[in-house]
């Protein structure tokens, strides 16, 4: 029973705790009873032990209750204990179950990205690509996908000092070309390597987003262009953009 009741007490805090967030300017004793079945009293005491632990604090002036700056610690430190790898790494297993394809995670680094996880998938496919090795963000759909997030003047940096090096007859080696491409991967939500890196390969990223709303990363699909038909291309945006969505949550990313 003292069991029973011990859950039952952090439950109510918790409950307390998601009410009290939703108002900005706060909440009195009496509005956060109105919402939950507790009493006043009750309500009264869950709250001075979350102000003396520095979860909620009170107004001196208003009376009103509000998040206390203890959030802020403790988000802090679940921010710096986030492996991308670590959270993106069930969702890239079931896409590469659904898909049989391979599947790349990638950071941006320096004006180009970096392989940090390989998935193989069970299709026979050759690529240039492993875990470590670094590549260009003109002729990649996850560089792609990371530049149509970036702003315009680190884009044209990264243009200024990389260039828009030939890697097949179709890379794009305009610049004007590959602002127009960044401009259509910013609408749809996803980008395409239509054989502009290698040729056989036919890829398919979205953006990752980290907590800050910044673009951190980005996850891709890739095959033979064989496999990967306008067709399926179509059949996998949805599940692209969802996946996006799903490691940019975990990494805290609200939108």
């Amino acid at each position: 029973m003292e069991r029973e009741n011990m859950v039952k007490s952090v439950s109510r805090a918790l409950d307390i705790i998601s009410i009290v967030s939703m108002k900005k300017g706060g909440l009195g004793v009496t509005e956060i009873a109105n919402q939950i079945d507790i009493n006043k009293s009750s309500v009264y005491r869950i709250l001075s032990t979350l102000v003396q632990y520095g979860y909620v604090e009170q107004d001196n002036d208003t009376g009103r209750y509000k998040l206390g700056y203890k959030f802020l610690e403790v988000s802090s430190r679940l921010l710096d204990s986030i492996d991308l790898r670590q959270e993106a790494s069930p969702f890239l297993q079931d896409l590469e179950k659904e898909t049989n394809e391979v599947i790349h995670l990638v950071v941006y680094d320096q004006g180009e990205v970096v392989y940090i996880e390989k998935l193989d998938g069970s299709e026979t496919l050759r690529m240039h690509s492993k875990v470590g090795k670094r590549a260009p963000m003109h002729c990649t759909s996850v560089g792609k996908a990371i530049l149509s997030q970036l702003s315009a003047t680190t884009v044209n940096e990264i243009i200024a000092r990389k260039g828009l090096p030939v890697h097949t007859d179709k890379t794009i080696t305009e610049k004007d070309e590959l602002l127009k491409e960044l401009i259509n991967v910013r609408k749809k939500g996803y980008a395409l390597d239509l054989e502009e890196n290698e040729y056989g390969i036919t890829c398919i990223a979205v953006p990752i987003y980290d907590h800050l709303g910044k673009v951190s990363a980005a996850v891709s699909i890739s095959g033979t262009t064989m496999r990967m038909t306008e067709e399926r291309l179509k059949e996998l945006q949805p599940l692209m953009i969802q996946t996006g969505k799903q490691i940019s949550s975990r990494l805290g990313y609200i939108n």
